[in-house]
């Protein structure tokens, strides 16, 4: 492994690591901007879904007793999100991940930056079973089509007037399952070659530690602040996804 090689290894494995910890969501979109610069698409991939998935249990463990207190809340977005995920690699022969991604892209970016502009958020007190199954299944979807699973449930839930705990028990789980079975996927097609499993090796420690700093501030933010910072994400993330589709 180069020097430029690692560099950026170990710039988009922060970045990301740090984001999943303070989040529960977002490592791919923080790291693959820098990883792609040195790997092949698929490497990329199968890099930052172990990755996620691993690290991410550091925040799935953190509010264990949350997920555990609403698990039936959980299940309306992870079961149909199970059910989707081959659907959206299916898809993958019919849609262009390209455009899937610059549409979801422009999505966030408005809706982060319509949020982050207002005074005073909007709050979905009520309970929405429906709603919380159909955002699950988009999610899903976009996880197996395009690795964006946490898109849409980020800001389903940034709406909704959860304490930080449970907004991340829904969060962290669905994007560690998603995430996981994708790198199941993944190792079925062969993607974990000798240079994968190297370079996952050398970039999972640091992936740990980032984590655990992410982690560290979420600990210290308010609920409010929290569903303000996850909005704040969201415009991020739709800037960082757009940049990286279109230049």
């Amino acid at each position: 492994m180069t020097a430029d090689v690692f560099l950026y290894l170990a710039a988009g494995t922060l970045a990301g690591g740090f984001i999943n910890g303070l989040a529960g969501f977002g490592t791919a979109l923080f790291a693959l901007g820098f990883f792609l610069n040195v790997m092949s698409p698929v490497q990329a991939v199968a890099i930052i879904v172990v990755l996620s998935a691993l690290s991410g249990l550091q925040g799935v463990w953190l509010v264990r007793h949350t997920i555990r207190a609403q698990s039936a809340r959980l299940l309306r977005f992870l079961l149909p999100a199970i059910v989707a995920i081959p659907l959206g690699v299916w898809a993958l022969a019919l849609v262009d991940a390209q455009t899937l991604k610059l549409v979801t892209g422009g999505f966030l970016l408005l809706y982060g930056g319509y949020f982050s502009l207002r005074s005073a958020l909007p709050k979905f007190e009520r309970a929405t079973p429906v709603a919380d199954g159909a955002i699950g299944f988009a999610g899903g979807f976009l996880g197996g089509a395009a690795g964006l699973s946490g898109a849409l449930p980020t800001m389903w839930c940034s709406l909704r007037p959860w304490p930080k705990a449970e907004t991340r028990a829904v969060l962290q789980p669905f994007n560690v399952v998603i995430l996981g079975l994708t790198g199941v996927m993944l190792a079925w097609q062969g993607a974990y070659d000798r240079q994968t499993v190297i370079s996952t090796a050398i970039a999972l420690p640091m992936a740990l530690a980032a984590s655990q700093m992410g982690i560290f501030v979420f600990r210290r933010v308010s609920d409010d602040t929290f569903r303000r910072l996850l909005i704040g994400l969201t415009f991020v993330s739709g800037a960082v996804l757009l940049a990286r589709e279109l230049l």
